[in-house]
């Protein structure tokens, strides 16, 4: 529940000294609606908004009149502005442990940023942005930085108005803050909000203003724990494609997951029919014309009552493409015990699987002994009667997604872990760790806190209520499946072909038209691989900013797919 919305009196956007006044923000402009006078004028600067660009009005005094100048090309943003007075906050004792707030640094961190705001559904800053004096118009950006890595985990954007538009009371403003969501350190979102107060409170900003999504409850708790209010100020944007989820209406009266939502979004955004037929279980049907495909998520009726049996068990999976000459591990099938000490014998370290099962349940990695084998195989019949034993590949793990026989995507998957900071209990970071991993996957990925949680630490030396040091890593899965907490890194630019080529053969193999393969690999730029198994459900939603929803709504409906688009002589219908 938010605070109580602080009605208008003293707070209405101040007559700033300059007229009609906007701030090139790299991403898109931000005007300054108090100062546009005439309605029509606001609109009229709004229509310059270039391309894949996205302008933002402020302090629009007659929202309702400017929506009914231009109810084709403006919506009312549905945002909630907030107001911190400077001179109410209260700066942190202590600052989070693991990282550091510094400016960004042109332009060694600028692709960086773009890549978080893309992961996050952003805009991205024009590379030339900041080559011009930005700082001059009284903009600068903020950077989270690893302390050990480097990486850069999150960004925010700040604006002093007195600068941007003579505004006499000199308020400000910041924008675009944006947290890696597979981030490990807490704390990053609200560390960057409290370094932009800091820094508008030093340039003598008298308050800090920001707008946030009217759904976002996380960011909103954050913002009211700081002392922000929120007040009656309205933005609006300009209706085109970036927008466009904004104003054409919710999705369909269902709680469908990610890996649905994604689908059903972009077919909406084509003006495919979408109906629900099962949300819990992600089922839905698209129709166009007189075409109508159901699906599950990323299974469809295109894909073939075989190719799921084969997928479904790995023994099969394995055999199928090893025909095609995919490299695969050396591999049984629990047994004699002899059969399971001579094989470990041979290879040192084994995985044990289920033949049967998704979502790594019943997976264990890297057993070294006999009575692991035994204890992981047990465990493994509780989700499939026959259980396979694999030798262990060293390397990460590798997702490459297959749509229509071409590589769509390709990311590298890495299981959980945890960052100590001296002062947390294994047991509580995990459980942070968890409600992080949760948040930004839509409640899919979470890490279990089982056997093999168990397992993972203990092999690097820890319980579940120890206090690891401050800056210590510590795995605690050794699968990297995103449902149990793992986090994903795209590679799809720099995969090395001989990879590519091996994963369009094993689909070719199956005879399945949208798949995810899973390989071993020493780096997803060489050519050495090993094959671990295919997904003939792949979570599409996983590996944006690629267009995996884009090239799946193509495979079911070519005449979808916009005319100049087709007609391109560098576009490749999806083959089939």
């Amino acid at each position: 529940m938010t605070a109580d919305l602080i009605l208008p009196s003293a707070l209405a956007p101040p007559a700033c000294t300059r007229a009609e006044a906007s701030i090139d923000c790299g991403w898109g402009s931000l005007l300054f609606g108090q100062t546009f006078r005439d309605p029509d004028r606001l609109i009229e600067a709004m229509r310059a908004e270039g391309p894949e660009r996205r302008d933002v009005a402020i302090y629009v005094q007659d929202p309702h009149v400017v929506l009914a100048l231009a109810p084709q090309e403006m919506f009312l943003d549905p945002s909630h502005t907030f107001r911190l007075r400077v001179s109410d906050y209260r700066p942190r004792d202590r600052n989070p442990a693991g990282f550091h707030i510094r400016p960004l640094r042109v332009p060694d961190d600028i692709n960086t940023v773009n890549r978080l705001y893309a992961a996050r559904h952003m805009v991205p800053i024009r590379p030339d942005f900041f080559e011009g004096p930005f700082t001059d118009a009284g903009l600068a950006v903020l950077v989270a930085q690893d302390d050990t890595t480097e990486a850069i985990l999150g960004t925010v954007m700040t604006i002093d108005h007195k600068i941007a538009c003579g505004d006499p009371e000199h308020g400000s403003s910041f924008w675009c803050l944006a947290v890696d969501p597979q981030a490990a350190l807490p704390g990053i979102g609200e560390a960057l909000v409290r370094a932009a107060i800091t820094r508008l409170a030093g340039q003598g900003a008298v308050f800090v203003d920001l707008t946030v999504m009217h759904d976002n409850d996380q960011a909103i708790a954050l913002y009211e724990k700081l002392g922000f209010v929120r007040v009656p100020c309205f933005t609006m944007k300009r209706k085109n494609p970036i927008n466009e989820r904004l104003f054409t209406g919710p999705l369909p009266d269902a709680d469908l997951n990610p890996y649905a939502g994604i689908i059903v979004t972009e077919a909406r955004r084509r003006g495919i029919d979408v109906k629900v037929t099962d949300a819990e279980g992600g089922f839905f049907r698209l129709s166009l014309g007189g075409r109508s495909i159901h699906c599950r998520e990323s299974l469809s009726e295109l894909t073939s009552g075989v190719a799921v049996s084969i997928c479904d068990d790995k023994a099969v999976t394995r055999r199928v493409v090893a025909g095609a000459g995919v490299r695969v591990p050396d591999q049984i099938e629990a047994g004699p015990r002899e059969a399971l000490s001579a094989f470990l014998s041979d290879h040192g370290s084994v995985v044990v699987k289920p033949a049967r099962g998704e979502q790594g349940r019943g997976v264990a990695v890297g057993l070294d002994t006999l009575e692991e084998v035994e204890a992981a195989i047990a465990t493994a019949r509780r989700v499939c009667d026959r259980v396979l034993i694999e030798r262990r590949v060293e390397g990460e793990d590798l997702r490459l997604v297959i749509i229509g026989f071409r590589l769509v995507a390709a990311a590298i998957r890495r299981p959980a872990r945890v960052t100590g900071d001296g002062r947390t209990p294994l047991r509580e970071l995990i459980r942070l760790q968890s409600r992080r991993r949760a948040a930004a996957t839509g409640g899919e990925s979470t890490i279990p806190l089982d056997d093999e949680t168990r397992r993972c630490l203990l092999a690097a030396g820890f319980r579940l209520d120890d206090v690891p040091p401050a800056g210590v890593e510590i795995p605690v899965r050794r699968t990297a499946n995103l449902h149990t907490g793992g986090t994903i890194l795209d590679v799809t630019d720099e995969v090395h072909p001989a990879l590519v080529g091996a994963a369009i053969r094993a689909a070719r193999a199956i005879d399945i038209p949208v798949v995810g393969i899973d390989f071993m690999v020493r780096s997803p730029r060489e050519p050495d691989y090993v094959f671990i198994e295919a997904n003939e459900r792949p979570g599409l939603a996983n590996h944006e900013p690629q267009p995996t929803a884009e090239r799946f709504v193509d495979l079911l409906f070519p005449n979808a797919i916009p005319t100049v688009l087709r007609q391109s002589a560098a576009f490749e219908a999806p083959a089939g």
